[in-house]
């Protein structure tokens, strides 16, 4: 097994969206990136702590590849806005590719640029590529939250 880390907006719907593709095994959300230690949601709300919204994808490199994981990425959110996806507004939000190794750096850049020169958004893509730094699990009531919201309704 291999592992991914993405920020795409809210980690509920990056989480539901990467939780559904074949060759993923499992998918956590938490916080990455910033100054302080084991952070809590009301924390990185402040916008001052650095850490961003994310979903660890744990994945079969045999059934799906990285490459395949940042076209998902790609399709999942507007990797052109800055601090936000749709009516979410702020640095929590922003889009990033934590990478864990060299080749995911080099698979994800050259993803990010080719995009870029596709022509298919009229701005250039904001997304950061940046080393995995700690990963800090959200609260429990976050995991798998649609899926949560589901069995309740």
């Amino acid at each position: 097994m291999e592992k991914a880390t993405f920020g795409a907006g809210c980690f509920w719907g990056v989480e539901e969206k990467f939780g559904k593709v074949d060759g993923v095994k499992e998918t956590t959300v938490g916080y990455m990136g910033g100054t302080l230690e084991n952070p809590k949601y009301e924390d990185v709300c402040t916008n001052t702590t650095g850490h961003v919204e994310v979903v660890e994808v744990i994945y079969d490199p045999e059934q799906i590849s990285y490459k395949e994981l940042l076209k998902k990425f790609w399709e999942i959110h507007d990797p052109t806005q800055v601090n936000r996806q749709g009516v979410d507004v702020g640095s929590q939000y922003k889009s990033v590719i934590f990478y864990h190794n060299d080749k995911q750096k080099e698979i994800a850049e050259k993803s990010k640029n080719d995009l870029d020169k596709s022509g298919k958004h009229s701005k250039p893509i904001a997304t950061e590529i940046t080393k995995v730094k700690t990963f800090y699990r959200a609260e429990e009531y976050h995991q798998k939250y649609f899926q949560k919201k589901k069995n309740v309704s």
